[in-house]
């Protein structure tokens, strides 16, 4: 018997529209206001300022090692929305889904994005989809917006580095890139590595609780990398970063790989990661936080803003010599994310 997939009717907004609504999304979508089954999710909010972030995954494979497109997907947005300390609350799913995929693959996605979310806290209160016909698409795409509520008194922003803060990152780089470029390209390295994809809003709430305004800025490395990430924050603050690279964690099988593939580890995205910038006499508080919990037990202190070279990410090799680093040139390696 041939397995069962997608078909166009499945996105006309009729019958079969309502069957794979019902077998599927309300299956692990079990929010209250999603199975109203309005064109619309009505929720209660507590007053404050909103973070909020919209994204699109097109990350191929759909499938590798630590995750897949729809925890992807929920990880990412919950991120986004925690880098200014937020706390995430929903979000909505939009699914651009190719004629042909085998319905197994879109349940085992949806199942997957009900775990993450779960995990994260936060509600899908909202989704659709959309069947293109074949060729059309790649598979399946999907489209996320989440929102959050920042505590009182909380501004954190790549605006606001300050010149003597202290440069940390939560754990080893270039994870989640290597991950994908070995399932794309069925390359076996002698330890499998596996995406880094995980919630950090968890992570967020400790270093926001804890340090409260020594938080100054937040950011997740995603495309681009560790890199590129730095350079923003430095143009946005108009300080100058320094950075060691004998402190950045990179771990012995991503170092293999990028050798062998031509790689640098700072470019490499991440999906589980976060960069902060605190002030630096909560360096060693802050450090000890993320070292803590699940997500930053491989947190490092990597460097500092300074006054020279405003706008500019400086870093110091491992051969004690100093280069410019600059944001990433093209696309390293792409539908990362």
């Amino acid at each position: 018997m041939s397995e069962e997939r997608i078909l166009l009717s499945h996105g006309a907004g009729g019958r079969k529209s309502s069957e794979l609504t019902r077998r599927i999304f309300l299956k692990y979508f079990k929010d209250p206001a999603l199975l109203r089954l309005d064109d619309m999710a009505l929720l209660d909010m507590p007053a404050g300022r909103l973070s909020i972030s919209t994204d699109t995954y097109t990350v191929d494979p759909i499938f590798f090692p630590g995750g897949d497109i729809g925890s992807l997907a929920v990880h990412g947005t919950v991120n986004d929305v925690a880098m200014a300390g937020a706390d995430p609350i929903a979000m909505s799913v939009g699914f651009i889904v190719e004629e042909g995929l085998p319905m197994s693959q879109l349940e085992r996605i949806a199942s997957s994005m009900a775990r993450a979310a779960r995990e994260a806290g936060v509600r899908i209160v909202t989704a659709d989809t959309k069947v293109v016909t074949k060729g059309a698409a790649d598979r399946i795409f999907i489209n996320t917006t989440g929102f959050g509520l920042v505590p009182e008194g909380i501004h954190i922003s790549g605006h606001l580095a300050r010149e003597g803060d202290a440069v940390l990152l939560s754990g080893t780089v270039g994870d989640h890139g290597i991950a994908i470029a070995s399932a794309r390209e069925g390359i076996a390295f002698r330890t499998t590595v596996t995406s880094d994809s995980a919630p950090l809003n968890g992570l967020v709430r400790q270093l926001v609780d804890a340090l409260g305004g020594d938080v100054h800025v937040l950011r997740d490395p995603t495309r681009g990398g560790l890199a590129t990430v730095l350079v923003e924050i430095a143009s946005q603050s108009g300080v100058g970063i320094r950075i060691r690279e004998s402190d950045i964690p990179v771990r012995d099988a991503v170092k293999g790989a990028c050798e062998l593939l031509g790689y640098d580890p700072l470019y490499l995205a991440n999906e589980g990661k976060l960069v902060a910038m605190v002030a630096q006499g909560a360096s060693e508080r802050a450090l000890e936080i993320m070292r803590s919990h699940r997500y930053g037990s491989e947190a490092a202190i990597i460097g500092e803003t300074v006054r020279d070279n405003p706008g500019k990410v400086v870093l110091k090799t491992a051969m004690g010599g100093r280069r410019l680093v600059d944001k990433l040139s093209g696309e390293m390696l792409p539908r990362i994310c």
